[in-house]
């Protein structure tokens, strides 16, 4: 069915370059979409309901979450690759595995862990280390290569394009969509979440991004995934492709969070604290195996003990990061 129904330019289930661990195939699902149930079906998926995308351990009802953004992120890339006529299981796998190895508190967890695990902590490659080694009891989830890959290039930070190829690129298309809808979902649901929390005004949005990209959160995310669909589907090429003036809107957009609502002095704040909570309890736990296994109810050690406080720290929502540091730093009423 797919080779009836995809273009030739999509990722064919039997085509796949094969899992880490060989497995029979299923008799109703293909590759793709048995990788996608495996995501949905993990702890850390569900343990994404409480990790911070923007706003850290948000009380208010209507903040996004890593997961509401993982949700929106399939929306976007499910409405292009559909529109493409390419794999929407793939895409949605890549789209629901991208940010399982994001960290507690959002990127400030991921900058407090970068300065001191072993190799670096980059969340990108913390996802594909879940999938590959940490769900499932350890066992790992023994995804195929396509969305391994998917999940690994999905991101590389701020300064890196957002469109386009090269070896930080997918191989797949389906990767790349999931690439360009992960900051087509934070740039307009972070803005309207800033906006909520009145971090910034309607005002201060640049003019020349809102008169090309829309005034309206739907209208913005309507342009962009309306101009990346028609310009790819133009070209007819195994490419995505933005019209220049779209691109460089959203490129603006994006730079301009960074500035007044990423780096801006309230979240710095909360950021800080986080970064403190974060190596506080690395160092504890590093300095405290014992207690350490305890705690992750681990019968032992099975990688370093750095890397495995890097592990059960990253895999830690906000709440339970917190609870664990009140635990072990601050003193409990006495029962």
């Amino acid at each position: 069915m797919e080779h009836e129904t995809l273009s030739r330019f999509a990722c064919f289930s039997d085509q796949s370059k094969g899992r880490l661990r060989p497995e029979e195939p299923c008799e109703i699902r293909p590759g793709f979409q048995r990788d996608r149930d495996r995501i949905i079906h993990s702890k850390p998926f569900r343990r994404l309901k409480h990790k911070t995308q923007v706003f850290l351990a948000p009380a208010g009802d209507h903040y996004r979450t890593r997961l509401t953004h993982t949700i929106e992120v399939n929306q976007i890339s499910r409405t292009i690759a559909g529109a493409l006529f390419l794999n929407e299981s793939l895409t949605e796998a890549i789209a629901l595995g991208h940010d399982l190895g994001h960290t507690p508190f959002g990127h400030a967890g991921e900058y407090a862990l970068n300065q001191v695990c072993p190799e670096g902590f980059r969340h990108w490659e913390q996802s594909l280390r879940v999938v590959d080694l940490l769900a499932q009891e350890g066992q790992g989830l023994n995804l195929t290569y396509e969305v391994r890959d998917g999940i690994l290039r999905h991101s590389k930070g701020k300064e890196s394009p957002f469109i386009g190829k090269g070896e930080e690129f997918p191989e797949t298309l389906e990767g790349k969509i999931v690439r360009v809808a992960d900051i087509i979902a934070y740039a307009n649901h972070d803005l309207e979440d800033a906006l909520r929390a009145k971090i910034i005004s309607y005002d201060e949005i640049p003019k020349e991004c809102l008169k090309v990209l829309g005034e309206t959160h739907s209208q913005r995310i309507n342009t962009m995934v309306s101009d990346l669909i028609y310009h790819t589907q133009e070209l007819k090429s195994p490419e995505l492709f933005m019209s220049q003036k779209v691109a460089k809107a959203t490129e603006n957009l994006r730079d301009w969070l960074f500035e007044k609502v990423y780096e801006n002095g309230l979240i710095r704040a909360e950021f800080n604290k986080a970064v403190k909570l974060v190596l506080e309890l690395y160092q504890y736990l590093v300095k405290h195996p014992d207690h350490f296994l305890e705690i992750a109810d681990k019968p032992g050690l099975r990688f370093s003990i750095e890397q495995e406080a890097c592990d059960f720290i990253a895999g830690m929502s906000d709440r339970y990061a917190l609870r664990i540091y009140q635990g072990i730093f601050l003193p409990n009423p006495w029962d």
